[in-house]
């Protein structure tokens, strides 16, 4: 088994709840698409259709993008610290989408928490990156390794 293969458990955990997730959204476009009678592949229609689409649409744009981030921040910083990120991310993606569907303004609050979410991911994977290019292999680095690059050895 790879060495990495411990600290990964909850980051594929996170991934499978983002599949659930963005399966979820999919599924709501396909019932408006019955409810509204709008066959694929017409866009437009009903405005709540249209909102339920743009919204699926918008969060699968995005999961690329988390589940990389996801990825990189469990494999080189902690599993526990980017799946907690993740399941928050989910948690207001799913938000937004029920926000979203409701009225347009609804999608905001929850848009700037994901899009915070997303830059605290980045931040871990650099850090992480940062920290396994940098430290010797021997030396641990969660949490001494800020104080080690700044010379506290």
């Amino acid at each position: 088994m790879q060495s990495w293969f411990p600290r990964s458990v909850c980051c594929a955990c996170g991934m499978e709840a983002a599949a659930l997730c963005d399966a979820y959204f999919a599924l709501q476009v396909i019932y408006a698409r019955r409810k509204y009678k709008i066959s694929p592949p017409d866009t437009m229609g009903h405005p709540e259709f249209e909102r339920i689409f743009r919204a699926q649409a918008n969060c699968t744009e995005y999961f690329p993008i988390f589940l990389s981030l996801l990825w990189v921040a469990g494999i080189f910083f902690h599993q526990g610290v980017a799946a907690a990120c993740g399941v928050l991310y989910l948690h207001a993606r799913f938000r937004y989408f029920r926000g979203y569907t409701q009225a347009a303004q609804g999608r905001l609050g929850p848009l700037y928490a994901s899009a915070r979410l997303l830059w605290l991911l980045l931040g871990l994977a650099v850090a992480g990156l940062l920290a396994h290019f940098l430290l010797p292999p021997s030396r641990p680095w969660v949490p001494v390794w800020p104080f080690w690059l700044l010379g506290a050895h």
